[in-house]
Formats: structure tokens, C-alpha cells, sequence
């Protein structure tokens, strides 16, 4: 093992952790806002599409992260099958994905600690997790692991247990009460929401170099995390709305009104009541799903931004490895940096759209790495093929197309700034590139 390789330690069980932990604090929090656009119908329709691309695209992803298992996930495939100029596009697109989601859990992991201590304002416990994370994430693969597996496990099983708390109150008029009240564009504004349910079981792929036998145990990862994540994503929709209607998940008075980042603990309270013992037992165990996810895309966005930076294409030293703790430390201390500058402005909401933004980007271009390999290199090693080719990352690049343009008009000042993000890194990779090639050989070596 050379001193600038990452260390290989994950099991299967513990990819199952990690991509599970990367996408479940979308069960807590934020997909109840898609109900305010949609209404149950509207939002149903969109996290069912949503949640076939989903499937598709982990089944079809798992066939790229088992054939190139690299650091640097959606970068190294685009870079083997479409060039380096895309390449560096779809790296762009997911770093921006994986350093601006922790910004918006941070905020909601702070305002769970303030709600049982106010004294305590929401920004510092936000600041503090960062610190106490990504300090864990540079110790070593293996602690930030073992981490991982025991909050994801605890996240689940509140889950679960919420799902038999609520399920009793169930009535299926609370479903059909009003469910589309935005008529049927109301899908479309769904959309973000639906996808804030699975973002992030992607950066499975960017573990795959520090998994102990990355060709046979991804696909394992892959499978069970979205088989998991389907079945509580289902529980929670269903158990959540059932017990009240649509609205009092959405709005903090259960009629209209200023939105709540709760639907978990709005839906218990029609049950268990607000003053509880099992009601704040549970609100405290659900902080763990926040954790899980803040953590895990910590570690996957470190992956990310170390292949960036070990292929050339952001700042070098991004691209090193700690010798004591085979850790991309300066990775994950970059990115801090940047979450910490997005947390402080406040714009949470925003903050998630980019990132879903860059999330969308990342589909699709993997997707056309996908086929584009397949009639490019048909003799690359394979360990896994995702079945029904094409079917399945056809359906994917269907559905993430649609939901692309769909964003774009509900979101153009967003879409705009995101653009913007990839248009600038790029001119600054072409141009530093450049100035790199004159240096090298005293001209442009255009012709």
C-alpha cells in the first residue's frame, strides 16, 4: 500500500450502514415540504417516480463503483468513458451535492438541540457537530464506520417503531382529504422534495476503494440499502399522513400557515400527545437519523473531493492522504470550510435545492458513462451487470432528465446560481490546465 492510498476495511454490513445512513435523515425531515406543493396525490405520484429512478439507478450505479472501484465515484467513470472535460463537470456536480447537503442537516441537528436547550443557539451546536464529525472522519475509516453502523441502527429502529406507534391512528380519508390541491403541476413542485427522501446513497461509490473486496461486496451494499430504504420510506410517508391529513405535518398549527422541518414529531403528538415520556423518548432517539446522514456525507464528500484533488483537478493538496491516519484530512477540512460558509448564510431550503441540483447531474451523467462504456470497453471486467440492460439506466436517465427541467422552472434564480458553479470551475480548470501545459512546454501546444 503505497502512502497516498486509502485504507481498506468495509464490510458488507457496513456499506449497508453507510448508504443507508447517507439518505435517512430524509425520512425525518424536509420531504413534508413536497406536501404543500403536491398535496398526498401530488407528492405520492412524484416520490414513486422518484423512487423507481432510485432503484434503477442504484441497481445500474453498483455496475460502474463494482467495475472502476475508485475514491472518486461518478468523476472516474465520466473520466473513462466521456473524456476529461465531462469528467470534471460531473466531479463538480458531485462535490456540490455532497459538501451542501451537511450544511442543511447541521441546521436541523442544531435546531433539535435547541428545542430541549434554548440557551443554546441553533448555529453554535450546528458549528460544534461539524468539528466533533469531522474530527471523527479524519481518525480513521474504520472508527467513522463503526459510527455509522450503531446511529444508523438506532435511526431505523425509531423509525420502525414510529411506523407501530402511528399505524393504529391510521385512516385512509386522512389520505384522500385534499390531496391535490395544486392541481396535477403540482407534481413537478413535489419533485426536490421526493428526491431529499433517497439523496445520497450514491456515495457508496466513493467508499469502494476502502472496501476489503469492493468487486463482490458493492452490489451487497447497493441492494440492501435501497431495499431498506424503500420499505421506511413507504412506512413513513403512509403512518405520517394517515393520522391527520397532509396539513398537519406541513404546518406547525396543523391548518396553515409557517412550515415545520418536523413531520415526525407532528404526526406522534396526534398520537402519544406532545408531554409525553415516549414522545420526547422517540424526538430524542430520531436526532440520531440526522447524525447518520450528516456523518456519512461527511465521509463520502471527503472520497469525493480527495479524487478531485488526487487526479489535479482542484487544488493538489486536497488530494492528500494523512500518513498516520489514511484519512483525505485535507479534504475534509476544505469542506468543512465551504459547509460552515453555507451554513452561516442561513439559506437552508436553497442549500438543499443546489445540491439537488448537482445530485440530478450526477444521475445523468453516470448514466451515459454507463452505456458509453458498454459499447466502448465490452471486454472491461464486470463483476457485476446491472440487469435488464438498457432498461434500467435508460429508465433513470428519463426520469432525472424530467426532474432536471422541472427544477429548472421552479427554481431558475437556483438553477442559475448553479450553472453559474459548474461555468466558473470550469473556465478555472481550463484555464489553470492550460497555463500548466505553456509552463511545461513554453506554448499552448493548440494548434
Amino acid at each position: 500500500m503505497s502512502n497516498n492510498d486509502l485504507k481498506k476495511t468495509l464490510t458488507p454490513f457496513s456499506l449497508w450502514a453507510l448508504g443507508v445512513g447517507y439518505v435517512i435523515s430524509g425520512m425525518y425531515f424536509g420531504w413534508n415540504l413536497g406536501l404543500e406543493k403536491g398535496g398526498t396525490l401530488g407528492m405520492a405520484i412524484a416520490t414513486g417516480v422518484v423512487m423507481l429512478m432510485y432503484v434503477a439507478f442504484s441497481f445500474s450505479y453498483a455496475e460502474l463503483a463494482c467495475a472502476i472501484p475508485r475514491a472518486g465515484g461518478v468523476y472516474d467513470y465520466a473520466a473513462r468513458a466521456l473524456g476529461k472535460d465531462v469528467a470534471f463537470i460531473a466531479g463538480i456536480a458531485q462535490t456540490v451535492e455532497f459538501i451542501l447537503a451537511p450544511p442543511a442537516i447541521a441546521f436541523a441537528i442544531g435546531a433539535y438541540f435547541n428545542a430541549f436547550m434554548p440557551q443554546i443557539p441553533i448555529l453554535v451546536s450546528a458549528v460544534v457537530v461539524y468539528f466533533i464529525f469531522t474530527s471523527i472522519n479524519i481518525l480513521g475509516i474504520s472508527l467513522a464506520a463503526s459510527f455509522e453502523i450503531i446511529v444508523t441502527v438506532l435511526a431505523v429502529g425509531e423509525l420502525l417503531l414510529f411506523a407501530g406507534i402511528t399505524a393504529p391512528g391510521f385512516q385512509f380519508t386522512h389520505l384522500t382529504h385534499n390531496a391535490l390541491p395544486a392541481g396535477w403541476t403540482g407534481i413537478f413542485g413535489a419533485i426536490p422534495f421526493a428526491i431529499w427522501f433517497f439523496l445520497g446513497i450514491e456515495g457508496l461509490a466513493n467508499v469502494a476503494e476502502e472496501t476489503a473486496h469492493p468487486q463482490r461486496d458493492i452490489i451487497k451494499g447497493f441492494g440492501s440499502a435501497i431495499i431498506t430504504l424503500v420499505i421506511l420510506c413507504v412506512l413513513v410517508f403512509v403512518c405520517s399522513i394517515g393520522v391527520g391529513g397532509w396539513e398537519a405535518i406541513v404546518y406547525r398549527n396543523g391548518i396553515s400557515g409557517d412550515t415545520s422541518d418536523s413531520p415526525l414529531p407532528l404526526a406522534l403528538a396526534k398520537i402519544t400527545g406532545s408531554s409525553t415520556l415516549m414522545y420526547h423518548l422517540l424526538i430524542t432517539v430520531g436526532l440520531f437519523g440526522l447524525i447518520a446522514s450528516f456523518h456519512g456525507l461527511i465521509l463520502a464528500a471527503g472520497r469525493a473531493t480527495y479524487e478531485m484533488g488526487r487526479t489535479g483537478n482542484l487544488p493538489v493538496f486536497s488530494g492528500k492522504i494523512s500518513p498516520r491516519f489514511r484519512t483525505p484530512i485535507n479534504a475534509l477540512l476544505g469542506n468543512m470550510v465551504i459547509g460552515l460558509l453555507a451554513l452561516f448564510s442561513g439559506r437552508t431550503a436553497e442549500i438543499i435545492t443546489i445540491s439537488v441540483f448537482g445530485a440530478l447531474t450526477l444521475y445523468i451523467l453516470s448514466m451515459v458513462s454507463l452505456i458509453a462504456l458498454r459499447r466502448k470497453q465490452p471486454d472491461l471486467h464486470r463483476p457485476y451487470r446491472v440487469p435488464w440492460y438498457p432498461v434500467l439506466p435508460v429508465t433513470v436517465l428519463v426520469i432525472a432528465s424530467i426532474s432536471l427541467i422541472a427544477m429548472l422552472v421552479y427554481n431558475l434564480k437556483l438553477g442559475l446560481i448553479y450553472i453559474g458553479i459548474l461555468v466558473f470551475s470550469y473556465i478555472i480548470f481550463k484555464t489553470v490546465h492550460l497555463k500548466s501545459l505553456y509552463d511545461k512546454t513554453g506554448n499552448t501546444g493548440l494548434r
